[in-house]
């Protein structure tokens, strides 16, 4: 998946939430398993490799993402900060400074949102491929 712009932060957490699509149908895409009784006409295994594959790339990307827009914007509030400390009565610094910190802390906030998200979906892919895939195989 490819980098999406920190810049227009409306449309970051709109790509983010496209690319959290994987998690949010993750019962879903394991109701496709089938139960015990039909277990030999689905390659069970290889849909539970393929699905986890697929989650690892998504919850890397995201993290990735989410970290480049952490470290911009981090950088961006040190400059601000810089230019409102030598232009302490600049009112449109100020204001995009205390803008980019609330976007800073959001940012990281997402960062915590990913690891419940991480710890739902794992927590039901393995209820439902511990059987048949072993994450590391």
């Amino acid at each position: 998946m490819a980098a999406i712009s920190c810049l227009d932060f409306l449309g970051f957490q709109e790509a983010l939430k496209k690319m959290r699509d994987v998690d949010d149908k993750i019962i879903y895409s394991l109701n496709a398993l089938p139960t015990e009784s039909f277990k030999g006409q689905v390659n069970s295994e290889g849909t539970c490799r393929d699905l986890y594959a697929k989650l690892q790339q998504s919850h890397s990307s995201r993290q990735e993402n989410i970290r480049s827009c952490i470290t911009l914007s981090a950088n961006t509030l040190k400059n601000l900060a810089e230019r409102r400390k030598a232009q302490p009565d600049d009112i449109e610094a100020d204001s995009k400074f205390k803008a980019e910190q609330r976007k800073l802390r959001v940012l990281q906030s997402e960062l915590n949102v990913e690891d419940i998200i991480k710890e739902r979906t794992y927590k039901a892919f393995n209820e439902r491929c511990r059987s048949y895939f072993h994450a590391g195989q």
